[in-house]
């Protein structure tokens, strides 16, 4: 069983998002299981600070060995912070995809965008 902790909002295509300390910004990342799904990941391309995006639309795409996989939006809003740790160092999605795997920080354009989100069970039971 993929690593689905209790804390996070998923999306039904396999990204995660949390709350951060800064008020009405939440942080993205890929989950344990799209990671795991993926293999080794080599590349990432992520939307640059200052994008305004919508959810469900594609803002970016990691690549692996097997494949190249979309990264949708969870959430409408700005992109205020890209993780560039990954420029330099793609596979922190595989080590740790909820930690230093982040890909990006969003401002939300609406302070009840994260409702539509899935709860950690609902994602385990679409997983599982």
């Amino acid at each position: 069983m993929s690593n689905v902790p209790a804390d996070l909002h998923y999306t039904a295509e396999h990204e995660w998002v949390a709350p951060t300390e800064k008020d009405g910004v939440v942080r993205v990342g890929i989950t344990d299981f799209a990671q795991d799904a993926l293999g080794d990941v080599v590349y990432v391309q992520m939307p640059e600070n200052g994008t305004s995006i919508v959810a469900n639309d594609v803002v970016g795409e990691v690549e692996s060995t097997k494949s190249v996989s979309d990264i949708y939006a969870p959430v409408t809003g700005e992109v205020v912070a890209r993780n560039e740790a990954l420029d330099s160092d793609p596979a922190l999605i595989n080590s740790d995809p909820y930690g230093d795997g982040w890909l990006i920080e969003i401002r939300l354009a609406e302070a009840d965008a994260m409702d539509t989100l899935l709860s950690a069970s609902e994602y385990e039971q679409q997983v599982g």
